[in-house]
């Protein structure tokens, strides 16, 4: 199968979803600006990781999502959310979030794909009011999150992170509830995990996926700073200058 090589100086473009590889690699090049990440996420696929200062793109069949009706919260979380051991934020500290992401350990898989170009590009998504990070808090201290990007009605997680037990399910499950509220039909997990298979996120085929950012082009955008009120629904602020 050949490899399609995005020119960086072209406006972006991605071959059609179904020439991605087995692997899900559809393909190498161009750039994680603004308009190039757009593009690639409406399209239906996102940057990996990074190589030789080339960018990977993946649209991977089956791709992992969750319906927010399906989130499943077991008891023991629900414990949590009785004793109220957290606070949660939206918004506050994305670049922060993200790094967090980037340094804490995976099981088999060193070193991480968050490298600064990545953490460039996503942060000036969360600038133009696309980008969005949940915080999990500890009395004064971060000890969870994750970050995304939202287009639409579709939430496209991208990873998140726990200092302590717990502390990132808990994010994404308020988060996933405050979507629901707000009309969210979809949240792209991209790759099973099994954390997020406990959460109620199942795999479903590509074109189905397709089928949803079809239907998803013609819903508004919540662009702006995002936020939680005191019953944890999502507000949207406007971008401060």
């Amino acid at each position: 199968m050949p490899l399609f090589w995005l020119d960086p100086s072209e406006p972006p473009a991605f071959p059609p979803l179904n020439k991605a590889d087995i692997g899900g690699l559809l393909a190498v090049g161009g750039d994680i600006t603004p308009d190039w990440l757009t593009a690639a996420y409406r399209h239906g696929a996102f940057p990996w990781f990074e190589h030789d200062e080339e960018f990977y793109w993946y649209s991977p069949d089956p791709r992992c999502v969750l319906f927010p009706e399906e989130l499943r919260v077991h008891k023991s979380m629900r414990s949590i959310f009785n004793q109220h051991k957290f606070r949660y934020t939206l918004d506050t500290c994305f670049e922060e979030v993200m790094l967090a992401c980037a340094n804490r350990a995976r099981e088999g898989h060193p070193g991480t794909w968050i490298t600064p170009r990545f953490v460039k590009g996503y942060t000036e998504m969360y600038r133009l009011g696309i980008g969005h990070s949940v915080e999990v808090w500890q009395d004064e201290a971060l000890v969870g999150g994750l970050y995304g990007l939202a287009f639409g009605r579709i939430f496209c997680g991208e990873s998140m992170f726990a200092r302590t037990t717990n502390a990132s399910k808990a994010g994404f499950i308020v988060l996933v509830r405050a979507l629901q509220k707000q009309g969210f039909t979809l949240i792209d997990c991209q790759q099973e995990t099994e954390h997020l298979l406990s959460l109620g996120a199942r795999s479903i085929p590509r074109t189905e996926f397709a089928a949803y950012l079809n239907q998803n082009q013609y819903q508004r955008t919540l662009v702006g700073r995002w936020r939680f009120d005191a019953d944890l629904n999502l507000e949207v602020l406007e971008i401060q200058p």
